[in-house]
Order: structure tokens, then C-alpha cells, then sequence
């Protein structure tokens, strides 16, 4: 058995792992922990490392599982090729992807790193840049500003601010 590349439909992925391991295929999907600004606030998600592309095992036997439903599955685009031979992956690879995204576990990226430069867009500091400083709660963070040739933090909406 080996490992190849399914192709899928955009933002589908999650779909398109869930309708192949129904029908008994193996699959590895690696997903990146990640902040993400919701409604105001920030909240946690997980993002695919590769988006479009997934991991799926099968084997090239005359026993091995039909590889025909996979192109047909809900969220799958189609197999990846090389020319007419689908592209496979070592198991190394994919040893190494899943070991990173243990490590990863429980850090996600954040949307904000402190000390980046960042944006002012509401308010009366519209349009001012500012040094990211730290987050104040769930819907506000705390930013570095000039005003009046003298620095001073100035806590901001979170939904108020972007990266320069």
C-alpha cells in the first residue's frame, strides 16, 4: 500500500476525507491550528496545510480496493497525476506531516504577534499605526501608539485593527 494525492474541491477537504474514510479508504488530512478574527471576536480553527490536497492510501493489487469510486466522492476533485500514473507519496512524508502536526497541537497561529506593526481603522485613531502590544480579553487588544510625541497604549476593539 502507498500513499497518493487527492485532489479536492475548494474548501472541501474536510468533506471530501469524511465521504472516503465511509466508503473504507485511508486517509491523512494535516491541519494547522490557527486564530481567526469571528464576529469581533477571535476564535480557534483549523486550517488544511495543503488546501485542496489530501493524503489517501491504497494499495495496486488485483485485491486491493476499487480506486473508481474516488473520483465520483463528495468533495473530490480527482486523483493526482503524472501524466498516467497517479503521483505517490512516500511514507516518510507523510510520517514527517504527522509528527509536525502533533508538535503543533494547542499553538495556534496567531492572527497578531506582538511588536507588529498594525493599523488603527474605527474610531478617533482612525488611520494611526501602532505596535501590536497584547491581547485584552476576547475582544479587545492593547496597542502601542504615538500621541503627542509620547507613547502610550491605547486598548482597541480587536475587530479594529489590521496588519500593515
Amino acid at each position: 500500500m502507498h500513499w497518493y494525492l487527492v485532489y479536492t474541491k475548494l474548501r472541501q477537504e474536510k468533506c471530501a476525507v469524511q465521504n472516503l474514510e465511509q466508503q473504507g479508504y485511508q486517509c491523512y488530512l494535516p491541519l494547522l491550528p490557527k486564530q481567526k478574527l469571528r464576529q469581533g471576536a477571535l476564535a480557534l480553527s483549523e486550517e488544511a496545510l495543503f488546501p485542496r490536497y489530501l493524503f489517501i492510501k491504497l494499495a495496486q493489487d488485483f485485491l486491493a480496493k476499487s480506486w473508481s469510486p474516488i473520483r465520483s466522492t463528495k468533495g473530490v476533485s480527482r486523483l493526482v497525476r503524472f501524466g498516467a500514473e497517479p503521483a505517490k507519496v512516500d511514507d516518510a512524508l507523510v510520517d514527517l506531516l504527522r509528527s509536525h502536526e502533533a508538535s503543533l497541537l494547542g499553538e495556534p497561529k496567531r492572527l497578531f504577534r506582538v511588536g507588529e506593526r498594525v493599523q488603527l481603522t474605527h474610531g478617533p485613531f482612525s488611520g494611526i499605526e501602532g505596535i501590536y502590544q497584547m491581547a485584552d480579553g476576547d475582544r479587545r487588544v492593547m496597542v502601542l501608539i504615538e500621541l503627542m510625541s509620547k507613547p502610550v497604549v491605547v486598548p482597541i476593539e480587536l475587530g479594529f485593527v489590521k496588519k500593515v
